[in-house]
């Protein structure tokens, strides 16, 4: 990204989360005040004296940003304001983006910024752009002064190969060369590619280093880490006699069933065994049934024994558990004891689960590693299968064990055991004193008043700056600290950092009340469901955006929140709406309420189609009614598993604070997932829409 365009980037992001933090405290009853207000701590700056100088600095920041006037006499207070070196290291960046006949006064004032604020996150960014920058206009000597490797990117350590290159006296120091050419096979050996390193590359090439064995060795990592695309750039600088098992891995990879099918067809073809299983095992994982077709005529074609056989065993084995195919339990029975891992007893468990098999699921549970069983999940499996088995004492003794950690399991062993939920909640108290000195720390009032400014990733900077000098009273108020702020992420990963997570009542706030309220009077839905996957997929922030794009509090894709917005006859929302709150609960809550009515209410797929997409979760249902918990515990995606039980746990919790605590009932948790059948007679109704 150009320096210009990121400061533009960082102005709009700011502003549209300062729109949004402003609606919110405007039209919510709950909204987070701008200050932690402390009885009995002593005062400190709160938002009223910083607010004028804070909208100075904005319309400052937004100046430099944009590329208008640079040269400023600054007021006397916004000079003294915490972030005045933020808009003076944004000035910097944007004469660095100038005319090249600003660069060398640029240079001037960057080094002497950085020299000025060495190792504080506000000289980061500036010093990564002046690398780039000096690097793009070949000024290695500079570059080679000023780079930080800590700090470096892979681009950086690039250049920093290129900075060595044009200034060692290589041809004269044998050491140095050695010491450089090994810099360069590092990067080389890398396990993603790094394109800037190229020229590098060229210099071992031109040297002679670049030999094929290093060739040969990059191309194998990749392979292994299963990117032929990267693997056949290298594999193609190869002699065709060296190159050949290589092509064939890499057409094992890329059209595993046709690179099977010819292997079989041709069992005196040679090819490398860890070829060969990473061919099946993508054939495996992508198209199942194929490989179970396939699985007999591959091991006699490849004339392999039981012992040679199992990893393939094993590969089709899992792939099958994932897509509950009861055959999963007969491949299971090929695979040795030594090829199953903790990881594949638990998929031989929950292929047992779901056929039924409760004696095989015991017998698997107890193969599972000491520290493995005594996980919260495997011990309410434990009491589930002493319960189906007519261990009635062993059960309710397994189940009570469970209740004490809070969670979704413990709901689940409470509904067993068909008694209500009680959370165990454990307030960190708050300590005004140290909560008073927290926020006049340097680094928590710069943090505040950056994460005010919508500038999220430098607060964060300078957050763990001060959390990272802290003891660990101060640490456990600072989770108090930042949710007094209205930074609830923060607050939670600070609490997660000290191992605090029942302190229910700071780390589950309900910020959002309005909209949220609107919301589930337009879906229907419980404003505490509403709120559970509010928590889980943004952590509160409106500016959430994913890897895919999913932005806002409960990350909608545009063309998700399109298509949502028309089957309710609401507005067609732009981009930038969905950081809006009212905007993006609404289309949420509705794409949520599409979802439930499709499943027939069954709310635990609705959320599986929610985080892993409709196709998904229908091809999840099963062929007959099963337990909720055998279902949720098979979804075969780790990931979505694991979000369905977080925010039916999220959303039981949200109920019991709203309720002052009262015991929640469960019952409803122990329901049975209806069938393909029956859910396909739901799907072909259509998406209901329009209401209002």
């Amino acid at each position: 990204m150009g320096i210009a365009n990121r400061g533009r980037q960082l102005l709009l992001i700011c502003v549209a989360v300062g729109l949004a933090g402003a609606l919110v405290a405007h039209r919510t009853t709950r909204a987070a005040p701008a200050t932690a207000t402390v009885s009995g701590a002593p005062a400190v700056p709160d938002a009223d004296s910083y607010a004028t100088v804070r909208q100075a600095f904005l319309a400052a920041y937004a100046a430099a940003g944009s590329g208008e006037t640079l040269s400023v006499d600054d007021a006397p207070s916004l000079k003294a304001y915490p972030l005045y070196p933020y808009l003076v290291a944004e000035r910097i960046l944007r004469r660095l983006a100038g005319p090249s006949g600003a660069l060398a006064p640029a240079d001037e004032a960057a080094a002497e910024f950085i020299a000025a604020h060495s190792r504080e996150p506000v000289a980061r960014g500036l010093r990564r752009a002046w690398l780039e920058s000096l690097a793009a206009r070949g000024r290695w000597d500079l570059f080679l002064q000023a780079y930080d490797e800590p700090e470096a990117s892979d681009a950086l350590r690039c250049d920093r190969l290129d900075a060595r290159i044009a200034q060692e006296p290589l041809h004269d120091d044998a050491s140095s060369a050695r010491r450089l050419a090994r810099d360069v096979e590092k990067l080389w050996l890398a396990p993603s590619n790094v394109p800037e390193c190229e020229p590098a590359f060229a210099w071992l090439r031109q040297n002679g280093l670049l030999t094929q064995e290093l060739i040969e060795q990059r191309a194998r990592l990749a392979l292994a880490d299963g990117h032929p695309a990267l693997a056949r750039e290298s594999v193609q600088e190869l002699p065709p006699d060296r190159a050949a098992p290589l092509f064939q891995w890499i057409s094992l990879l890329e059209s595993p069933r046709r690179s099977i099918d010819a292997l079989v067809a041709s069992p005196s073809t040679q090819v490398e065994s860890a070829a060969l299983l990473a061919g099946w095992s993508r054939l495996a994982r992508s198209e199942p049934d194929a490989a179970l077709a396939r699985y007999e005529s591959l091991v006699r074609a490849r004339g392999l024994n039981p012992d040679a056989a199992s990893p393939y065993a094993l590969a089709l084995a899992l792939a099958l558990a994932w897509d509950r195919d009861a055959a999963a339990l007969d491949y299971f029975k090929r695979v040795r004891r030594a090829d199953l891992d903790d990881e594949a007893i638990a998929w031989r468990t929950r292929a047992a689960l779901w056929s039924g098999d409760w004696a095989l699921a015991a017998q698997q549970l107890a193969a599972l590693s000491a520290k493995e069983r005594q996980l919260t999940r495997w011990r309410y499996w434990n009491a589930r299968i002493a319960e189906q088995l007519g261990h009635a004492t062993e059960a309710r003794e397994l189940y009570e064990s469970v209740l004490a950690e809070d969670g979704y399991y413990s709901v689940m062993a409470a509904a067993r055991l068909h008694r209500p939920v009680e959370p165990h909640a454990q307030a960190v108290q708050l300590d005004p004193q140290v909560l008073a000195a927290l926020e006049r720390a340097p680094a928590f009032v710069r943090a505040r008043e950056l994460f005010l400014c919508g500038l999220k990733a430098e607060a964060a900077a300078e957050w763990q700056r001060g959390y990272e000098s802290l003891g660990a009273p101060e640490r456990l108020q600072a989770m108090h600290l930042a949710a007094s702020w209205g930074w609830y992420d923060q607050s939670v990963a600070a609490a997660s950092a000290e191992h605090v997570f029942n302190d229910y009542a700071t780390l589950y706030p309900r910020p959002y009340d309005v909209p949220v309220g609107e919301a589930a009077h337009l879906s229907g839905l419980a404003p505490d469901v509403i709120y559970g996957v509010v928590r889980q997929e943004s952590l509160y922030r409106t500016d959430a955006v994913s890897s895919a794009d999913a932005r806002g509090l409960m990350q909608l894709e545009l063309q998700t929140a399109r298509i949502t917005a028309r089957e309710w006859r609401l507005r067609r929302p732009l981009l930038g709406d969905l950081f809006d709150p009212y905007v993006n609960t609404a289309l949420g809550a509705a794409r949520l309420r599409t979802l439930l009515d499709r499943f027939d209410g069954q709310l635990p797929v609705a959320l599986a189609g929610y985080d892993a997409g409709v196709n998904a979760a229908a091809r999840w249902l099963p062929p007959q009614p099963i337990d909720t918990d055998i279902w949720i515990e098979n979804i075969p995606y780790n990931e979505t598993r694991g979000y369905v039980e977080h925010v039916l746990w999220n959303s039981l919790l949200f109920s019991w604070l709203r309720s002052d605590h009262e015991p929640q009932r469960a019952d409803a948790w122990l329901a049975r997932i209806q069938t393909r059948s029956r859910a396909a007679n739901v799907a072909s109704i259509g998406l209901r829409s329009g209401r209002r």
